[in-house]
This record gives C-alpha cells, sequence and structure tokens, in this order.
C-alpha cells in the first residue's frame, strides 16, 4: 500500500510529531502577497521571529505555513533557487517554541542525521526511513533541529518516541522557530529530493510520486 493511504489501516500505528499541540494554529503565509513579509528582511530572522509571536498573541500556542506554497519573494536573495527557479515550498512548516520534542509518527529508522551548514539552508536535520509489511517503504525528513538533539543514523524508533527538538538560530539555518516535515518517496530519494525542499513550477505535476503532501502524516 502507498503513502498515504496506509494511515487510514488499523494495522498501522501513528501517532502525532508534537504532542499536546492545543487549539487553532496559525496560518503563516509566505507567500509572496503575504503582508507578513512586507518591509522584512527575510536574513533578519531574530526579529521576524518577533513578527510572528506578536501575530500569533495569546490566541496562538503553534502554527503552520503551506505545502506548495510559492516562496519567490521569501527566497529570492538565495541564488541557486533563483537559477533553477525552485520556489515550490514541499514541506508543511510546524511553527512551536524552540526545544520543542518531535516524536517520530510511525515505527522508523534513521536514515541519516546531520547539519547542512549555510544561511537558510537546514542546520540540523533527521531523515527517517519508514517500513512495514503492510506498506511500501518512504522517508520523512525533518528540518531546523537542534544539533546537541540529533539521534544517531541506524537508531530504530518506535512509533511516538522523542527523536529531536526545534533548534535555535545558529543551528537551525538561521530561521524562524519550526521544523520543515517533508514526505520523500523511494523515487524521490533518488532523485535527490532528501536535499531539496522546493521545486519547480515545471515540476508540479510529477511531485505527488516524489514528495506528497506530509499534511496526512501530521496528526494533531
Amino acid at each position: 500500500m502507498h503513502y498515504p493511504f496506509m494511515l487510514y489501516s488499523r494495522r498501522v500505528e501513528y501517532q502525532p510529531i508534537f504532542h499536546n499541540l492545543r487549539g487553532d494554529p496559525f496560518i503563516a503565509d509566505l507567500s509572496p502577497r503575504s503582508s507578513l513579509l512586507s518591509g522584512v528582511d527575510m536574513r533578519d530572522q531574530r526579529s521576524f521571529q518577533q513578527i510572528l509571536e506578536e501575530k500569533m498573541g495569546a490566541e496562538y500556542s503553534w502554527g503552520v505555513a503551506a505545502y506548495l506554497e510559492n516562496r519567490d519573494t521569501l527566497l529570492a536573495d538565495c541564488p541557486q533557487m533563483v537559477e533553477e527557479g525552485r520556489f515550490i515550498h514541499l514541506g508543511l512548516d510546524i511553527i512551536v517554541g524552540l526545544g520543542t520534542p518531535l516524536h517520530t509518527p510511525l515505527d522508523g529508522v534513521v536514515a541519516e542525521s546531520g547539519y547542512e551548514s549555510g544561511e537558510g539552508n537546514y542546520g540540523s536535520f533527521v531523515l527517517l526511513r519508514h517500513e512495514s509489511p503492510y506498506f511500501e517503504p518512504f522517508y520523512s525528513f525533518y528540518g531546523h533541529l537542534r544539533r546537541e538533539s540529533l539521534p544517531p543514523a541506524g537508531k530504530i524508533l518506535p512509533a511516538g518516541q522523542a527523536f529531536a527538538e526545534i533548534g535555535d538560530f545558529h543551528e537551525n539555518g538561521n530561521w524562524f522557530y519550526h521544523t520543515h516535515l517533508q514526505v520523500i518517496t523511494l523515487k524521490g530519494l533518488k532523485l535527490g529530493y532528501a536535499s531539496k525542499g522546493y521545486c519547480a513550477a515545471k515540476d508540479l505535476a510529477e511531485m505527488n510520486e516524489i514528495c506528497p503532501s506530509p499534511i496526512p502524516l501530521f496528526k494533531v
């Protein structure tokens, strides 16, 4: 059975990535039309974090930013993205506080755990491989984590076990506090999408076979 349909099976244990999220999420619009980006230097993420916290206020304790969102304004100062025209977001950004623990949604093994240096990159990240007699293997990716919390490659994780934490600016690629959750198929892994969080508009037609929506995997 293919992702995400295996999530409907009672034979597959499925746990929330973040425990105890309460209330509705704040929807962070990071598209070119967003008022959040108006007059903001997006490389000054400390200031942007303050803006987010002010917008969320006491009403929202967590938030999300969309899968397949166009972010050409946000990425305008990233030469590789501009050159390749890769502005379509392939993950779901889940906005939670610094140090918040992440839990594996399904039984998995750490396929890769490391650090991608460079401004605007992933910083500390984890790639989990999920496989079972009940579904075709696939991967879930988590970026912008705390470096000292990363699990070693090869570690086996049962569904629901904590495996990493949200990282600070100096270790998360200099981004606001969140994780980039991305689902990657076997085909997507072969095509290098473990290191690509964005695609070009011309590639959208095949994304369901490469990096399908991570939204079904994110259970509240």
